[in-house]
């Protein structure tokens, strides 16, 4: 059996990962990338909005609300130097009567979260906006933006190195630091490493059971979100979207970089906790389940105008009725393993959120 020795190892090939294994390398570290799948950024990352968020929901001193804060002018930054395509175009959250007080807490939650662009809008304003849209009144937030999550992790890839459909068998401490079993290409490796981030996105748990020694591995609950896209030309300029629902921010539309549009995602709460299970079937009706919730805010929508798209699943840390977790980052202070970074419920606003929590655990494995 071969056994090969590197500085640090990244386990997953999401934004996330490869984000946090461009951060190890800059600090000097010799980084390797292990991925399960054929590709990169298979799972999460190749199925969400590609929206750059501002920062407006999330609770007041939150690792998501710090860290989105942080990670978008981050991002910014990133996009505009390494030619990745993105467009700041600004999204409307649009309400009707009855729900100012929704609006009024998004706008409050905007402010505690240091996003003070956020603009309020009267039903004359939101119209001058988007004319197709109906709504009493409305947010406008000019920092939210849309991305190329496919080119954004290329450009993080870089000459990284990346060792795809490699499954890690276990996990333990030899020596000062850590002992990985892989099998990569049908062949068992060794591989040694003194520093080691768990960054597998839906699968983070699985390879934390992996890890002996490690305790408080938190349960997988896993939110499916299906998305539809929009059969005719987009009359929309901004991403809109209605005030958040219970496990997600409510079906709203997205452009991506060609001005298409497409609307999702829903909240379907899927049994068990295994991903291997996953059906990333668009769920069938989701057309009859969309139109009339877009209606109520775009009201020359027609179900024969959607039609299915793509669906992704949310690697959540809450289950369906509780109040949504934070984000969680054990490093050696949390857990006492040295070396060792777990990340776990790393769903949106995790791609906006990538090279500040790239940040966030370079620092943990220096400290």
């Amino acid at each position: 059996m071969e056994r090969f020795q590197c500085d640090a190892v990244v386990i997953g090939a999401g934004v996330v990962g490869l984000a946090v294994a461009r951060q190890l390398a800059l600090a000097g570290h010799d980084v390797v990338i292990l991925e399960k799948n054929t590709h990169l950024g298979m799972e999460t990352s190749a199925r969400n909005s590609e929206v750059i968020h501002a920062g407006i929901y999330y609770p007041q001193g939150s690792l998501k609300a710090t860290f989105c804060a942080r990670g978008k002018a981050l991002l910014y930054d990133f996009c505009g130097s390494h030619g990745v395509p993105h467009k700041r175009i600004g999204k409307l959250i649009v309400g009707h009567a009855g729900q100012e007080a929704q609006l009024a807490a998004i706008a409050k939650a905007a402010t505690d979260n240091d996003v003070n662009d956020l603009q309020p809008l009267d039903r004359a304003q939101v119209a001058a906006l988007e004319p197709a849209i109906t709504a009493d009144s409305g947010l406008f937030s000019p920092s939210t933006g849309i991305i190329d999550s496919h080119q954004y992790m290329l450009a993080l890839l870089g000459d990284l190195t990346l060792v795809r459909d490699t499954r890690v068998r276990s996990i333990a401490r030899e020596g000062d630091g850590w002992r990985l079993d892989v099998t990569s290409d049908d062949e068992d490796i060794v591989l040694e490493t003194r520093l080691l981030v768990n960054a597998a996105g839906l699968w983070a748990q699985d390879v934390a059971a992996r890890i002996a020694g490690l305790e408080n591995v938190p349960v997988l609950h896993m939110a499916k979100g299906n998305y539809a896209g929009l059969s005719v030309k987009s009359p929309f300029k901004h991403l809109v979207y209605p005030v958040p629902e219970p496990g997600g921010l409510g079906v709203h539309v997205t452009l991506d970089m060609g001005g298409r549009a497409r609307f999702g995602p829903d909240v379907e709460w899927l049994d068990g906790n295994d991903p291997a299970t996953i059906d990333y079937t668009v769920s069938p009706g989701v057309t009859a389940k969309f139109a009339p919730l877009i209606a109520r805010w775009w009201p020359g929508i027609r179900e024969d105008m959607l039609t299915p798209d793509y669906a992704g699943v949310r690697p959540k840390l809450s289950a369906k009725g509780e109040a949504n977790a934070d984000f969680r980052i054990d490093g050696p202070a949390a857990h006492g393993l040295p070396g060792l970074v777990n990340l776990f419920g790393i769903e949106s606003p995790g791609l906006t959120s990538s090279l500040a929590i790239a940040e966030h655990v370079e620092g943990l494995l220096r400290d």
